[in-house]
């Protein structure tokens, strides 16, 4: 995400906040400091501690959700699946992983992981304040040991919150891998997004009864990102057993370094293509897209070349590489096409487009 700070790495993973994660934690800590006993310190004196305290508490929560985002990662990882990043931002932490495991066990257990942290996580805190600081008259009358009573609640409210089985989340992963125990990968994750759509309709209602505004919103995320891993996996597999080869274009047509920027725009217009290969004398030197462009002011493009705007860092695929996983390359990194090399020669240029025409004629 382009719009996320990373902060450090856990376990080589790096850890970003998002945006909406700075402002949301303002929002927390002032709830906590609003809130009564026990769940929050309007009752503290000075207004300062009080702040500080529920200040502490969001950033401690916030803390605890990455723990549960981190138990996912470390079983993905054991499980060869690659972590991209975890980011916190809105609504908690999201893991970035290459490829959920297709494993109906493997999935489970990975799924549990994260509720199954936050319940324990929110147990001992609990218990801790039960038996050792209510226990204790010094202790319990001091407002900072507070702070561990709310951790517990929060986490066995998102422990339990994120086992509801309203796919995508936790629990909904967990009834995927019941569903594909017992049918098709694509047929069980339609049933659990189902599932999922349904509880995010029941949530949207019981918020507008209720007059929380909080539930409709939440199933708004839970409902769009149940539609969407639904049309990814479908796609996904759709196109395994298909190789690049097959479906790239392999008339590959490039443009020299030298050329002007203005000179490009009219050979885009020419060809009706948005990116095309820098080469010069036959090596390959870059990749040139229309998004490179747009960032160069018109007064500019007369003098400007291809050279100075073009893309170094080029992403490639070899030709003998399955198109589904390229599928996921050019969604990730957010990209129009990649180029297809054997052996250090350019021998094609597969598209966001060709992937899209393959999906609809699979679909017919």
């Amino acid at each position: 995400m382009k719009s996320s700070l990373k902060i450090g790495s856990v376990l080589g993973i790096p850890i970003k906040l998002h945006i909406t994660f700075l402002l949301i934690l303002p929002v927390f800590a002032y709830i906590f400091a609003i809130n009564p006993y026990p769940y929050g310190f309007q009752e503290v004196e000075p207004a300062s501690t009080k702040y500080m305290l529920s200040s502490l508490t969001a950033i401690l929560l916030f803390a605890s959700i990455l723990l549960h985002e981190l138990a996912h990662s470390y079983l993905a990882k054991q499980y060869g699946v690659n972590i991209e990043s975890i980011t916190l931002f809105l609504f908690g932490g999201v893991s970035s992983m290459e490829e959920i495991p297709r494993d109906p066990g493997q999935e489970a257990k990975m799924a549990f992981a994260g509720p199954f942290t936050s319940l324990v996580i929110g147990s001992i805190c609990l218990l801790l304040y039960r038996y050792i600081i209510l226990s204790n008259p010094a202790l319990s009358e001091n407002p900072v040991y507070l702070t561990i009573w709310i951790l517990g609640a929060m986490n066995l409210v998102l422990g339990i919150f994120n086992l509801l089985p309203a796919f995508p989340m936790d629990g909904g992963r967990v009834l995927r891998s019941f569903y594909a125990r017992r049918m098709s990968y694509v047929k069980a994750t339609k049933s659990a997004a189902a599932v999922g759509k349904f509880f995010a309709i029941l949530m949207a209602i019981f918020g507008i009864l209720i007059g929380n505004l909080w539930f409709p919103l939440i199933a708004l995320f839970i409902y769009a990102g149940a539609s969407e891993e639904e049309r990814s996996t479908q796609a996904s597999v759709s196109l395994e057993n298909i190789l690049v080869k097959d479906i790239m274009t392999k008339e590959v047509v490039s443009v020299p370094p030298s050329m002007n920027v203005e000179d490009l725009i009219q050979f885009m217009f020419e060809k009706k293509h948005m990116g095309y290969p820098v080469v010069e004398s036959g090596n390959l030197k870059g990749i040139v897209t229309f998004t490179d462009i747009q960032r160069v002011p018109t007064i500019d493009r007369p003098v400007m070349r291809v050279s100075d705007i073009m893309t170094r860092d080029i992403i490639s695929v070899p030709s003998d590489a399955q198109a589904s996983d390229v599928l996921k390359l050019v969604t990730s990194k957010n990209i129009g096409r990649v180029l297809v090399i054997d052996n250090g020669s350019l021998v094609g240029v597969l598209s966001r487009t060709d992937l899209v025409r393959i999906l609809k004629l699979r679909s017919e």
